[in-house]
């Protein structure tokens, strides 16, 4: 029985001794996804691990690992048992003496010796002060010495009395005021040893000799089992927060053909603790770090307000409650209601960009290794350089502006991957100026605006003669007439569109009719009036429109 018990006991301790194995690993950062916020970081290792249970222990990982989002796989015929984040801290290293003179380390170390004596001497001496101190305490608060008891009745003891706290409070004070000198000799010494032992202590520091506080060590340990040894690799990706992108475009016309260039561009940026170094880059539109929840409405009721019964008593007068919401601006009610272009002369890095389309965002995987310092600096990145349909028309508002714009009309952006960002415009080779692109909107075209055209005329006048105004009975009614000329410059063909507008209201007691609008086209919600014209080269367009507004005389309108 015993000899089992042994057998049990010695394979017991074998397993424990293998469960106790441990490899360190130092990885390899090869892959990195940025995200709007944060970055994927996929670092490679290799392990070599012994039958049993192995402790695998990668260490250089990011310090802002979100541990939550860890990943591990491996190669190899073995089983991954456990994976986990984990903070290592080190000891200290030792002060090292060796390398100082032997005198600077025989003053050192003395020093420290009588530091330590002279601390129990000061101790020594100040109980002997807490003594005498308590004593002299006990002697000035005495009944007898304060007049208190049987002492006032005989001069003699009186007089004992006196004499005794005499001399005992001079030989009291006497040694305290020895002892007092005594622990000021021994600080002033003090004092300047311990300045004699930083000075060592500094030249001590500056021979390389300081104490090394190492910082955590972040590591993650994965437990392997295996009943032979083994040899894989093994891949940890994990989410860091201090790191994302920002996106940038360049649009591009030259003003020749229907295309515009556009340069999809990121600003990679990371402070993840680790160096990316000729790592692979992919560029994600996803953000880990927004709600994937889906919001959930709850019932929701309306009712009417609860009065306080003095409100039947007067119903003209004001509650309390009607007070404090008309002093704050609010009508109140007693209830409530709802109502619903360039050519490229080179390759870009562009052209090693694939896109991954996903449920809910698009990747773009770059073939190309890229380093970014793990700085916070922004580091541009290429994602995509395309040419673009567009369909270029001219507008002119004249009531506001009489300036003619060039505007290229942009559709299917949706197939791009875009993400809201702003946008730099060049025209013809010149810088125009900045639009916002917000692929988001329920709109399936992007208008781009390149400028102005000063070969275009455009005048707006107010023909006065044609404007009347009349009384009809308690109503007022006033007619206003525009012409629009437009006159193309250019030796080329033009396709132009005039905007002008027609008051709109939502008052049944004002009636708008609009006049004759030629080819015009006016939507009724917005009262927006837009013809549309192609002009020959030196041919001009003149546009008439009128309207009338009938209103209650009494009542002036604003300006129309």
């Amino acid at each position: 029985m015993k000899k089992v018990i042994g057998i049990v006991i010695v394979m017991l301790v074998a397993f424990s001794l293998k469960a106790n194995d441990k490899e360190i690993v130092k990885p390899v950062l090869s892959e990195v996804t940025v995200y709007a916020q944060g970055a994927q970081l996929f670092q490679k290792a290799n392990y070599t691990i012994k039958p049993g249970i192995t402790e695998v222990i990668i260490e250089g990982v990011s310090p802002y690992i979100d541990a939550n989002s860890l990943q591990v796989k491996a190669t190899g015929a073995a089983v991954i048992i456990d994976s986990k984040y984990s903070l290592f801290y080190p000891k200290p290293e030792e002060v090292n003496l060796e390398g100082l003179p032997l005198k600077i380390r025989k003053d050192i170390q003395l020093l420290e010796d009588s530091l330590k004596m002279m601390g129990y001497d000061i101790q020594d001496i100040q109980d002997e002060i807490d003594v005498l101190t308590a004593t002299k305490n006990i002697l000035a608060n005495n009944g007898a010495i304060r007049g208190q008891g049987k002492v006032n009745d005989s001069i003699n003891l009186l007089k004992q009395a006196v004499d005794y706290y005499t001399v005992k409070m001079t030989e009291i004070n006497k040694k305290l005021l020895t002892l007092n000198k005594r622990k000021a000799e021994k600080y002033e010494k003090k004092r300047a040893m311990d300045d004699r032992l930083l000075k060592l202590r500094q030249y001590q520091t500056s021979a390389g000799g300081e104490v090394k506080d190492q910082g955590p060590i972040h590591r993650v340990v994965v437990t392997f089992s295996t009943k032979e040894a083994v040899t894989g690799k093994i891949t940890v990706s994990y989410l860091v927060s201090e790191a994302g992108w920002i996106p940038m475009y360049d649009l591009r016309s030259d003003g020749l053909t229907s295309k515009i260039n556009l340069t999809y561009k990121a600003q990679v940026y990371q402070n993840s603790g680790l160096d990316w170094d000729n790592v692979k880059l992919n560029i994600s539109t996803n953000n880990p770090y927004q709600n994937k929840t889906k919001p959930e409405l709850h019932p929701w009721y309306i009712d009417y307000y609860a009065y306080r019964n003095d409100y039947y008593k007067d119903q003209n007068a004001p509650s309390a409650m009607e007070k404090k919401m008309e002093a704050a601006g609010y009508a109140y009610t007693n209830s409530i209601s709802t109502k619903g272009l360039a050519e490229v002369d080179a390759e870009t890095s562009a052209m090693f960009v694939s896109t991954v389309r996903q449920l809910t965002s698009a990747e773009f995987k770059i073939d190309l290794p890229y380093s970014i310092k793990s700085d916070n600096e922004q580091h541009m990145v290429l994602i995509k350089v395309v040419d673009m349909d567009a369909n270029y028309k001219y507008y002119t508002v004249p009531k506001l502006d009489n300036s003619v714009y060039l505007v290229a009309q942009l559709s299917k952006l949706d197939e791009l991957g875009l993400v809201p960002a702003a946008a730099n415009i060049f025209f013809d080779g010149s810088y125009v100026g900045e639009t916002y692109i917000d692929p988001t909107t329920m709109d399936d075209t992007l208008n781009l605006s390149l400028g102005r055209d000063p070969n275009i005329v455009v005048k707006r006048t107010l023909l006065k003669k044609d404007c009347k105004e009349r009384i009809v009975g308690d109503k007022k009614e006033k007619t206003m007439s525009y012409s629009i000329e437009v006159k193309n410059l250019k030796a080329t063909p033009i396709d132009i569109i005039v905007q002008d507008q027609i008051p709109i209201t939502t008052n049944s007691e004002i009636l708008i009719e609009p006049g004759d609008l030629g080819k015009g086209v006016r939507d009724e919600t917005t009262g927006i009036v837009e013809w549309t014209y192609t002009l020959k080269p030196k041919e001009s367009k003149l546009i008439n429109f009128s309207y009338k507004v009938t209103h209650k005389k009494e009542i002036n309108l604003p300006q129309y």
